[in-house]
């Protein structure tokens, strides 16, 4: 066997910007991915001349310039900006809650209108200064009518418990803004790579120090690689290395349902959010929308997204970062520790919910720390 300094375990971005970041400082490293193919969640295949997101719509957003101009060595990017719509029974509503939000529903045209309303909502619903959970924390922001219609149910399906259960951190995150303007993220820099995101981790990954191997499971031979490799970054599931022996952290998994249409244009927006609770799925997805209409003009390729429980076996894509889970991730932490040989990275590895520019981060911080 070659002398390998590392073993890289999964090829998605941590791994492959860990891998790369290594390369160039000259170690020999190995990559094993479980799937048939490299890019993990990010992995963009073409289909009628269309990126398609086998794994949901992923839109890179960063104020970080340093980590903007590192992503951007390996592809160009677009100028798309994420503007969602809410579909609820029919009615499409625009995302992120906005005035153009606030005047379909309520007529309001004013910004002292649309916060009067909501205050008066809140009041109403008798919300205290600390929300105790995520129905109230939601009321608290944007009132109760944009509960009802346009949160209540897309998060219950989306995490499978009702919101009066759910920690009200989780919509926090969500932007309110009292201007009309539907861009989703608060970031300075956003766009699409023009010809999808596997390039980007084929170019990380493109180097004569590197060997990747894809379809290998790590557990298949778990003794083995601990014996035969120095150092090991491990990007799966930091309960699965462990056997589970101190009981499974909780995670939410999704199925994608594709259909190809010979239409040129489906829905005329690259995400459309169902926010009714009968409609089973959370979203649709448009993927020419993407790269703004790009691909074959008498094709399109839409992805219906469902929301499912994970079990073992099942692809893990949301930590569910509860009180719960985070006691138990903490207690794994400690046995992570004790792994001398052993780095543990990404949204599994450290079970946080990352968005891409923040595993990126993560990983450099990981090889300035291994390499520095």
């Amino acid at each position: 066997m070659k002398a390998y300094d590392y073993l890289v375990v999964g090829a998605g971005l941590f791994g492959a910007v860990f891998a790369h970041e290594a390369a160039l400082r000259g170690k020999k490293i190995k990559v094993i991915e479980k799937r048939d193919h490299i890019a993990g969640n990010i992995y963009t295949h073409e289909v009628d001349g269309i990126q398609v997101h086998q794994y949901g719509a992923h839109i890179f957003h960063t104020s970080n310039k340093q980590i903007w101009d590192y992503v951007n060595q390996f592809a160009t990017f677009n100028r798309y900006t994420n503007s969602p719509m809410a579909n609820y029974k029919g009615k499409m509503y625009n995302l992120p809650f906005n005035m153009n939000t606030f005047n379909e529903l309520w007529g309001t045209k004013t910004p002292q209108e649309a916060m009067n309303k909501i205050a008066e909502q809140r009041s109403a619903a008798k919300i205290t200064d600390r929300p105790k959970n995520l129905e109230e924390q939601a009321i608290s922001l944007v009132g109760t009518d944009i509960y009802q219609k346009l949160v209540k149910g897309y998060t219950e399906k989306q995490w499978g418990q009702k919101a009066t259960d759910l920690p009200a951190f989780i919509i926090r995150r969500l932007p309110v803004r009292y201007t009309y303007d539907n861009n989703y993220f608060n970031d300075t820099y956003q766009g699409i790579p023009i010809g999808g995101y596997t390039q980007i981790v084929e170019k990380m990954l493109d180097h004569p120090q590197i060997d990747v191997k894809t379809g290998v499971d790590f557990f298949d031979n778990k003794e083995k690689y601990l014996k035969d490799y120095p150092r090991i970054i491990f990007t799966g599931m930091i309960d699965q290395y462990f056997n589970y022996q101190l009981g499974e952290l909780e995670y939410r998994s999704l199925r994608f349902e594709n259909e190809e249409l010979n239409v040129d244009n489906y829905q005329g927006n690259a995400v459309v959010n169902y926010t009714d609770a009968e409609t089973p799925f959370t979203r649709i997805i448009e993927h020419k929308h993407f790269e703004f209409g790009k691909g074959d003009k008498n094709k399109t390729v839409i992805t219906r997204e469902y929301p499912a429980d994970w079990k073992r076996g099942d692809e893990p894509y949301y930590p569910i970062n509860n009180k719960r889970n985070n006691g138990l991730y903490k207690q794994y932490r400690k046995l992570a520790k004790q792994e001398g040989n052993v780095v543990f990275g990404g949204r599994l590895g450290q079970y946080r919910y990352y968005d891409m520019h923040q595993v990126i981060h993560e990983a450099l911080l990981a090889v300035e720390h291994e390499l520095g």
